[in-house]
C-alpha cells in the first residue's frame, strides 16, 4: 500500500511540475526551465545518491556511466528542452492528453522491433487509454 501511495504522489508532483513548467516555459524558455528545475533538484538528489552509493566505484562498469551520462543530457536536459517547448506550444492538456499514450508507443515497439510478448491484456488497457484520450477530446471540447 505505501508503494500505491508514493506513485500516487509522484504521479500528482509530475503533473503540477509538468503544468508549471509548461507556463514558465513561455517566459523562460525550455532550457532554462529544464536548468533551473536541475538545479533545485540537486541537493536531494546528492542525498539518495550518496545514500544508495556503491561500496566501491570500482565496481561500476564504464557501461553503466556511459549509460548514466547518456541519460542525463539526453532524457533529463536535451528531452526535456523540447518537452517544455511542446507543452508551452500545444497547452498543457491537448499535449499531456497524448502523453498518456507514449507508454502504449513504446509497447508497440518493443514488440515489433525486440520481439517482446504483449499479452492481451496489455492490448486491453492500451484500448482503454486511447478510448479514454479520444473520449475527453470528444466530450471535453
Amino acid at each position: 500500500l505505501s508503494g500505491d501511495l508514493l506513485m500516487l504522489a509522484a504521479v500528482i508532483v509530475c503533473g503540477l511540475g509538468y503544468a508549471e513548467g509548461a507556463k514558465l516555459t513561455r517566459e523562460l524558455g525550455g532550457w532554462q526551465v529544464i536548468s533551473w528545475a536541475l538545479i533545485m533538484a540537486l541537493p536531494f538528489m546528492l542525498v539518495a545518491s550518496w545514500m544508495t552509493r556503491p561500496a566501491s566505484w570500482g565496481a561500476i562498469s564504464p557501461s553503466a556511466w556511459i549509460a548514466l551520462g547518456y541519460v542525463s543530457l539526453f532524457s533529463m536536459l536535451i528531452g526535456f528542452i523540447f518537452w517544455y517547448k511542446g507543452l508551452a506550444a500545444g497547452g498543457i492538456a491537448a499535449v499531456g492528453q497524448l502523453q498518456l499514450l507514449q507508454p502504449f508507443f513504446g509497447l508497440g515497439l518493443a514488440a515489433a522491433l525486440l520481439h517482446e510478448t504483449v499479452s492481451p491484456l496489455m492490448l486491453a488497457v492500451t484500448l482503454g487509454v486511447i478510448l479514454c484520450v479520444i473520449g475527453s477530446r470528444k466530450f471535453g471540447s
